[in-house]
């Protein structure tokens, strides 16, 4: 038996991406989902075989069989639905950005502490062995002191989509900015001092595209592209992970979340190394890292320390750039 989830929404992740992650899991029972509408409730109870479906997300939390929550509901209620999730009983796996502002990441983990339970932010990316080996190589010394990184992720085909929207926390910043924000502070041995910003709004008053330089401790650098318009009459993205260090640089063009074959290359001191990943469905391995933490008291691998510091960062990009 394992650990029995909820999914709080119909969300295009929940429906691409993480339930697909909760089948392929260990210790994972898909127990219940809850939509708005009894329509869409129903139709991923059959396409994934929920045990139970529930109009509403009240209801869900009120079954005191669930023992997780997933959450991939829009930007600005994240903070409303993970406080009852926590209340009602259940650990949390809320999807990125956790909240809106770091005030409020602070008010769900407090909220966490005072029920006993388990908040972890959904970055799953993050759990990669391709990710985790780029930073063991970064550890080691391999290209030695990082001095500067560049990041990008651009990406374009937004239609009628709530990341349009101010008023549901849309905007580049929040949807793609935080995959960078996260990446260069995992890399980063240093505490970030100074951020710029600018950034391209659209008629809705939402970022489209943001551009950001951070200063830190030790005197390195990181800059950061965003973008939900990347190009005309394409489909396309682009993804960028530049880190350039005192002794070489690593070198990525690997999409976030990737799966399958992937690689990076890192140049040390004048010798090339192509390093080849075998990667599995990451929200599938950030799910049995949750899983872990109920059942054997691991340590989220996104920690509230970690959360909180990059809705910090986020705040001061989103101050400089007016949003």
């Amino acid at each position: 038996m394992g650990i029995k989830w909820g999914v709080l929404g119909t969300a295009g992740i929940a429906d691409g991406c993480t339930i697909p992650g909760m089948k392929l899991s260990e210790n994972c029972e898909l127990y219940a989902i809850a939509g708005r509408s009894e329509e869409k409730a129903k139709a991923f109870k059959e396409k994934f075989g929920f045990e139970k479906m529930y109009v509403g997300y009240d209801a869900l939390l009120a079954d005191p069989e669930v023992q997780a929550v997933y959450i991939p509901l829009p930007n600005h209620i994240h903070c409303e639905w993970v406080k009852k999730a926590l209340k009602a009983g259940k650990h949390v796996l809320c999807e990125k950005p956790l909240a809106m502002n770091a005030r409020e990441v602070e008010e769900m983990f407090a909220c966490a502490k005072e029920n006993g339970k388990i908040l972890m932010e959904a970055y799953a990316y993050l759990h990669s062995p391709y990710v985790l080996s780029l930073l063991s190589d970064i550890k080691d010394g391999l290209i030695g002191e990082i001095d500067y990184i560049e990041s990008a992720f651009l990406t374009q085909g937004y239609i009628e989509d709530f990341r349009l929207h101010k008023e549901f926390g849309g905007g580049a910043m929040y949807d793609l900015g935080c995959y960078c924000t996260t990446m260069i502070l995992s890399c980063m041995n240093s505490k970030y001092t100074n951020v710029k910003a600018v950034a391209d709004f659209s008629d809705e008053g939402v970022d489209v595209l943001t551009a950001a330089v951070i200063d830190f401790e030790n005197g390195a650098k990181a800059s950061f592209n965003v973008g939900m318009n990347l190009g005309i009459g394409s489909n396309s993205r682009f993804d960028r992970l530049y880190i350039h260090g005192t002794k070489g640089i690593i070198k990525s063009d690997v999409e976030y979340n990737q799966e399958g074959e992937v690689e990076y290359t890192v140049i040390s001191e004048g010798e090339k190394i192509v390093r080849k990943i075998s990667v599995p469905q990451n929200y599938s391995l950030e799910i049995e890292q949750l899983n872990r933490c109920i059942m054997q008291n691991e340590k989220p691998h996104i920690t509230e320390e970690f959360s909180l510091y990059n809705a910090k960062l986020i705040d001061e990009v989103l101050i400089k750039i007016g949003y």
